[in-house]
Order: C-alpha cells, then sequence, then structure tokens
C-alpha cells in the first residue's frame, strides 16, 4: 500500500470512529472526537518551510494536505501546525520562544538524554534561598529551547512528543518527558527503535479501530 491509499484508508476509519459513540476507554477521544481540521495547501506548508529553512517529513506533509492539519490523534490529538498546548487551549508558538528553538538547527539528541546534574537537594538540607537559586539554575539548562523539532502533541501534565524536522533524528519522533525529570527518549514500538509520524499514528489508530463494534 502506498502513502496515499494509506492515508485515505486513514481518513476512512476516523470517519467511523467519529460516528461511534465516543469510548472512554481512548484516551483523548472526547476532545478530538475522531475529527480533524481542514488540510493546508500546498502553498501554506511551503510558507512554513521558508519561513523556517527546513522541509517537513514527507508523510507529515502528505498527512497535512490530503487528510487535516492537526485534530484527532493520540492523546490529545493532533496540533496544528505552528500551534502546541495553552493550559486547555492552543497557541501559535514562535521559534526561538524559549520553547521551540531553532528548526533550522539539527535536534541535539540521538539517544535518551536525562541530565539531572546540577539538580538542587533536598530544600531542607540546602535552606530555601540556595534551593530555589540552584533550582532556577537547573530548570535554566534542563528546560532549554528544543532546537530543530516542532511539537506535534500533548499527553496531559506537561508531557508532549516532538516530530523531529532536523538532523539525523528527522522523520522521528521523540518524547519530551522533562516535565516528570525523565528527559528526553526516542518513541518505540514492538520491533521499531525509531518511529515515523505516520507509523506512529497508523499505530494509534489501529488500537483504537480495536474498540469498533
Amino acid at each position: 500500500m502506498d502513502q496515499n491509499e494509506q492515508l485515505i484508508k486513514i481518513c476512512e476509519l476516523l470517519k467511523q470512529l467519529s460516528a461511534a459513540p465516543v469510548n472512554p476507554d481512548i484516551f483523548g477521544a472526547r476532545v478530538h472526537r475522531f475529527i480533524l481540521n481542514p488540510p493546508l495547501t500546498e502553498a501554506a506548508i511551503l510558507d512554513f518551510e521558508r519561513q523556517h529553512a527546513i522541509r517537513l517529513p514527507e508523510d507529515y506533509r502528505s498527512f497535512l494536505t490530503l487528510a487535516g492539519n492537526g485534530g484527532a490523534g493520540p492523546a490529545y490529538g493532533l496540533f496544528k501546525l505552528g500551534e502546541m498546548d495553552d493550559n486547555f487551549s492552543y497557541m501559535e508558538w514562535q521559534e526561538n520562544d524559549g520553547f521551540v528553538g531553532r528548526l533550522s538547527k539539527p535536534f541535539p539528541y540521538t539517544q535518551v538524554w536525562n541530565d539531572l546534574e546540577g539538580m538542587p537537594e533536598d530544600e531542607t538540607v540546602l535552606g530555601e534561598d540556595e534551593y530555589e537559586t540552584q533550582m532556577t539554575q537547573f530548570e535554566h539548562r534542563y528546560y532549554a529551547a528544543v532546537d530543530g523539532a516542532i511539537p506535534i502533541c500533548h499527553l496531559g501534565c506537561a508531557l508532549r512528543q516532538w516530530l523531529v524536522v532536523c538532523g539525523v533524528e528527522a522523520g522521528y519522533i521523540w518524547c519530551d518527558f522533562r516535565a516528570d525529570y525523565r528527559g528526553f527518549s526516542p518513541l518505540t514500538l514492538p520491533g521499531q527503535t525509531r518511529v515515523t509520524f505516520l507509523q506512529w499514528y497508523q499505530d494509534w489508530l489501529t488500537q483504537c479501530s480495536r474498540h469498533l463494534a
């Protein structure tokens, strides 16, 4: 099956899921209800790519033009291109805003990263002022802006997934678990140490489809 055929089947399955009663066992379904936003034009994608001096992964580009620009997807759903979560809503991110870094700079990781060096000891040991000073310094480094990737999905509790767009990991989904002090790690599936956007999306949809009568 080629990529276009796969996307057609994805859209067909989403329609079936959206027409069925919302299953509470499918995390996030009550939010997106298996509905995608309208697709983007090729011109809109080219404008984004020119603005950030990158080329989006081909399977993600095809999804944006043939399926939809965010909406139904893993966890609370896919972000629109250029958007991310903002509490219970969404907002546009700006390159180099302190969260998203420079998209044209390579993604910095090639293996699991969770450097907790400098994380302060318990406040009762250091005292409140010193603890706050050390924690501020640690978090400034630990939560540095992420180069070469775009936020793609929110898992809740400030846990997210990113799609890498530049560097040796370009095209793969990475998990950002820094909110739990678990760092960054590549998404994996059984038998796969790296997972592309479309593989990630299809795996989620396959799991969801098991709930259809």
